[in-house]
């Protein structure tokens, strides 16, 4: 059994003789077995011909149906497609399932029943009529998750079953699939925070440029160049048409730290401080990458995601998606690590040209909180979303997390607290208020940096 598009698997025959077959009556199978044998011993004793008779009809019956539902030969693919196989937490999949009977024979009662995480809700089961040869059956079955995860779907088994219903045999698929639940991404307004590449991602920066004649790097024409590119005296010189080599464009950058330290965050559950985070980095990302930018995961643990391509960001445009894929698969089993600080991720930060920084961070000591101030100097720009546990678990203002605040926006940083039930994309525009305001006394809005 697969995922839809590949070969399908077949469905292993059970082995081990009789025995094999007398484990699958089922509870109405072995009642008759033992009214019957019972029958036939009180024949014996009473030697009454006529009982036994009925006794040996009780007994035999389960056993001729156990052997005939064993010696059948079907065969039986299945395949199962997810839809979509990644999915946001507390949205619905749909599991597309086929039965394809491959046999000449046609096939009687079948019983599917597929194996599910009890996370995802009830294991599904369903009953199909015969099918002919040559024949297919389609059902399909919804999950859904609260919790973020990757969760096995499958295998499959199928269940044989006689007319009679004296026996049961189970034949099981060997291959699953997997479903992806990744964290909710909440849509962001196209602010403009620090950090850019002058534009916002629009109006990015030139990583070359045309210092003189002697200086350009020609190439050779290719069918659809302007003609204004040309360059002639390179031109007169090697015999063919050359021209200017094209300004590279050079992304802006954003890295998004998510703390992850366990001592950091105080209650479990969907609704506890740190699926915040998850889902308040999972939606960043995903903002970032639409508006252009290279982006990329990094956590406490000094973990960089994808950890490919320049310094670790995402590739170009084409490799957006991918990235993104990677990201979220990432956060969607990303879970609290044993680390106490925050100076490997401090220390992936080459110092320079990083770009904007945005962090979601759960308690912070005083030390912590200079790591952060030191981050601070090594990037464009820098947003900070404090998420406190006295306030998100007992649901009162903590003083050391205020100083906390303090000392970031001393550093540079644009730091928020966020309270519980708050929406990213209001604490968004409100991270946008503030730069503005510091910007409008310091610096131009939407520079370089503060």
């Amino acid at each position: 059994m697969t995922t839809g598009g590949m070969p399908t698997a077949q469905a292993e025959e059970d082995k081990g003789g009789l025995r094999t077959a007398l484990a699958g009556l089922t509870t109405r199978g072995r009642s008759f077995l033992a009214a019957g044998i019972a029958a036939a011993i009180c024949a014996y004793v009473l030697g009454q011909s006529d009982l036994l008779r009925v006794g040996l009809l009780l007994a035999v019956l389960p056993l001729v149906c156990a052997t005939v539902l064993y010696r059948t030969r079907y065969r039986v693919a299945g395949s199962r497609r997810l839809s979509p196989g990644r999915v946001p937490s507390g949205s619905e999949a749909r599991v597309h399932l086929r039965m394809d009977n491959v046999s000449r024979l046609p096939t009687g009662l079948l019983m599917l029943q597929d194996r599910v995480p009890y996370v995802l809700g009830p294991r599904p089961r369903f009953v199909l009529d015969r099918v002919e040869a040559g024949g297919r059956r389609e059902v399909s079955y919804r999950v859904r998750s609260d919790l973020r995860g990757r969760y096995p779907l499958g295998p499959l088994q199928l269940r044989l079953s006689d007319p009679f219903g004296m026996c049961e045999l189970t034949r099981s698929f060997s291959t699953y699939d997997t479903l992806t639940v990744i964290p909710r991404v909440e849509a962001l307004p196209p602010v403009r925070l620090t950090g850019e590449a002058k534009g916002y991602g629009d109006g990015r920066q030139r990583s070359l440029a045309l210092a003189g004649e002697d200086d350009v790097i020609p190439r050779g024409y290719r069918y659809g160049d302007d003609l204004r590119r040309v360059h002639w005296r390179l031109t007169a010189r090697y015999g063919e048409l050359m021209v200017r080599r094209e300004e590279q464009p050079q992304r802006s950058r954003c890295t998004v730290l998510l703390d992850t330290r366990g001592i950091a965050f105080d209650g479990a559950g969907p609704d506890s401080a740190f699926e915040w985070a998850v889902s308040g980095t999972a939606s960043t990302l995903v903002h970032m990458l639409e508006r252009g930018f290279s982006v990329r995961l990094l956590t406490d643990t000094g973990t960089s995601v994808p950890g490919e391509g320049a310094d670790g960001f995402a590739g170009a445009s084409q490799e957006s998606a991918d990235a993104a894929g990677l990201m979220m698969d990432t956060l969607a089993v990303i879970d609290h690590s044993d680390g106490t600080g925050l100076s490997r991720a401090y220390d992936v930060l080459r110092g320079g040209n990083e770009g904007l920084l945005v962090a979601f961070l759960g308690d912070l000591d005083e030390e912590q909180a200079t790591v952060l101030a030191k981050m601070r100097q090594r990037s464009g720009g820098a947003v900070a979303f404090l998420l406190d546990s006295e306030t998100w678990v007992r649901g009162a203002a903590d003083e050391q997390s205020e100083e906390r605040l303090r000392m970031l926006r001393e550093a540079g940083w644009t730091a928020l607290a966020v309270p519980p039930g708050t929406g990213l994309a209001d604490l968004w525009r409100e991270a946008d208020r503030q730069r503005n305001g510091v910007a409008s006394t310091g610096s131009t809005a939407g520079g370089g940096g503060s």
